[in-house]
């Protein structure tokens, strides 16, 4: 079933979970064990995150130096495959324009659409590694609208291959990433915001934000969503900070805001226990001011600290 159709006929809070592939090398029950004790919330999906090679200096037995790419966490296709088997759930995996061609994104939606999936989130993604600003691949997409409008191009069955006649249509769902604070790359809001909703004038669903600390600045994107014409739902991205480290890397990384009050309480933890209580009580409190405001759905980053997600649902439901 579609996110749209979920939120459409939901009766009551929906929740959603957000998890990264095994890293290369590690079993699918990383994943299972991962997710067991969260589907007693009964998610209405799950999404899968996608990530693009590396490029990565071997050494020779000359002495020389060869660069190869790797790919840290393959298999999104196939984990969706596999949790859609599993947990009857809706699994949705993220599709990005980094290190990926034209052809690579189309043949992974033809797989996708082979499996019956109905939905994909659709990124830029990041830059590479060893890039300081994205630098997209030969014959892919530099940005996101690109990725929505192939999408939007196979659900209307045109394909790369010009002489491919009344080609099968596809039926996705397309999400897009909202940045409540912006994107880092973005010099305002108000711009960002303005190509988001290029996005959605060309057929994306839904809207999943970035995740935040303080809900007034989810409140206030929703808000000024709509002032720009955007009436697709807004589903906001959640996400538990367990350590003293976190306090200065999301900020960095993210561009998001640690309020001050989550900042002194984290402080003032003496153990990693300390820590991940701070953090639970901080996202339980999230969650329920969203709850209270109508949010459409909770989405969860779950990733690594499942056990956390875990202890708030088990508060809040």
């Amino acid at each position: 079933m579609k996110v749209t159709q979920y939120l459409a006929e939901a009766k009551g809070p929906i929740v959603s979970l957000e998890i990264l592939p095994p890293t290369k090398g590690k079993s699918i029950d990383s994943i299972y064990n991962h997710l067991d004790p969260l589907m007693e919330f009964k998610p209405a999906f799950v999404n899968v995150t996608y990530h693009r090679a590396e490029q990565v200096y071997k050494k020779r037995n000359d002495g020389s130096f060869e660069r190869v790419e790797i790919r840290k966490r393959p298999g999104t296709v196939g984990i969706c495959a596999a949790i859609m088997n599993k947990y009857k759930v809706e699994a949705i995996p993220h599709l990005i324009c980094g290190g990926f061609s034209k052809e690579e994104t189309e043949n992974a939606l033809i797989d996708l659409h082979f499996l019956g999936v109905k939905n994909v989130l659709a990124l830029r993604g990041d830059a590479a590694a060893n890039e300081k600003f994205f630098t997209p691949h030969p014959s892919g997409h530099r940005y996101a609208d690109d990725l929505v409008k192939q999408i939007i191009g196979l659900n209307n069955g045109h394909y790369l291959e010009e002489d491919i006649m009344d080609g099968v249509k596809t039926d996705f769902c397309i999400g897009v990433a909202g940045y409540p604070e912006k994107h880092f790359e973005a010099p305002n809001l108000d711009t960002d915001i303005m190509y988001l909703k290029r996005k959605v004038d060309l057929g994306a669903d839904y809207i999943t934000t970035q995740m935040f600390f303080n809900n007034q600045h989810y409140y206030n994107f929703v808000s000024r969503c709509k002032e720009h014409g955007l009436e697709v739902p807004v589903l906001p991205g959640l996400k538990p900070l367990t350590n003293k480290r976190q306090l200065n890397m999301i900020p960095s990384i993210f561009n998001v805001e640690v309020p001050v009050e989550l900042y002194n309480e984290m402080m003032k933890a003496k153990t990693p226990e300390d820590c991940d209580r701070v953090g639970e009580d901080w996202l339980l409190e999230q969650c329920r001011d969203l709850l209270k405001n109508n949010a459409p759905v909770l989405h969860f980053y779950t990733l690594g600290k499942p056990q956390v997600v875990y202890n708030v649902l088990k508060r809040l439901f």
